[in-house]
């Protein structure tokens, strides 16, 4: 990638999706930085109490919309909180409505938010509840789908546009599980011994992969996004999808199913921050479009720093 010029956002208006806290935030906050005008989306509206009781109760996580707001007003611009369940295809409706009847249109979309903490979000397949896997995709897929139907016309009204999609690395497709074959490459696990030839009550060993919902519902958004990138060329909006790597957010950091990832190395929230706003902001987003980025490399590769 080559490093491309970056135009001031002053007069655009980006809404950003679960943005009370994490990414989201500081996403909104860095284009609030270069001048766009902000509809700050999530459920948090209250601060949250004590965590509720009961293994698979999400923890109580700081942030709410309204906090973002005001950081944002303390930085010179404009943002309106807009309470919504990315479940809900009226909220959906909702968000985009407030940022017409404010701001007159939508010009940058961020679908950052994303189910991340309970509703058995590493159960397996025989222990997942088929409502729970459903909500995954609501929120994960179904939400950013009927966003991109909601917003592309104001864009393309406006001259065109950017829908930017967070992601995982985890959503990639590793060539050992799609095919498994030689054996060999393979390491099954049954009791003391380890050995290339599954027997009964084996297990593959695999990294990463212990969240079936989310991880194949953020590979299906990276899919959306790459075989709709070419009908929204010609209203010139393009579609650019960026893997955060493992982020130090206050959603990871209190997701206890996540085990021993807890001590891995995690990246700072500014890091996708300032990826996503270089893309909401490079001049030339044709050479993007359609394409998964990771923030780490692409960071180091384009030169940037973080704000």
């Amino acid at each position: 990638m080559e490093r491309q010029n970056e135009a001031g956002l002053s007069g655009k208006v980006a809404i950003v999706t679960g943005s009370s806290r994490g990414i989201g935030k500081r996403t909104a906050l860095a284009l609030a930085r270069r001048g766009a005008r902000l509809v700050v989306t999530a459920r948090t509206v209250e601060e949250a109490g004590p965590a509720l009781p009961g293994p698979l109760a999400p923890p109580a996580l700081p942030g709410t919309i309204g906090q973002t707001v005001k950081e944002i007003e303390a930085l010179g611009a404009e943002a309106i909180a807009v309470a919504a369940d990315l479940s809900s295809e009226d909220d959906l409706h909702g968000v985009v409505d407030a940022a017409v009847d404010q701001f007159g249109g939508v010009d940058i979309l961020v679908n950052n938010a994303a189910v991340t903490v309970g509703y058995h979000w590493s159960a397996p397949l025989l222990e997942m509840p088929r409502a729970d896997w459903l909500h995954h995709y609501a929120v994960n897929v179904h939400a950013p789908f009927t966003l991109m139907q909601l917003v592309v016309p104001s864009m393309e009204s406006r001259g065109g546009g950017r829908i930017l999609n967070v992601t995982t690395g985890s959503a990639e497709a590793h060539r050992l599980v799609e095919e498994p074959s030689p054996a060999s490459s393979v390491r099954y696990y049954h009791g003391d011994e380890t050995g290339g030839i599954p027997a009964p009550g084996a297990s593959m060993n695999i990294p990463a992969l212990w969240s079936p919902a989310y991880f194949s519902s953020k590979r299906a958004l990276d899919r959306m996004s790459n075989v709709l990138a070419p009908q929204l060329v010609p209203k010139n909006v393009f579609i650019m999808s960026v893997m955060p790597g493992w982020v130090a957010t206050e959603s990871a950091e209190a997701n206890h199913d996540l085990g021993d990832r807890q001590d891995a190395k995690m990246v700072p929230m500014d890091v996708p921050a300032r990826i996503l706003a270089y893309f909401a902001a490079c001049e030339n987003p044709l050479e993007y479009t359609g394409r998964v980025f990771f923030a780490e490399r692409e960071l180091a590769e384009l030169g940037l720093e973080t704000d």
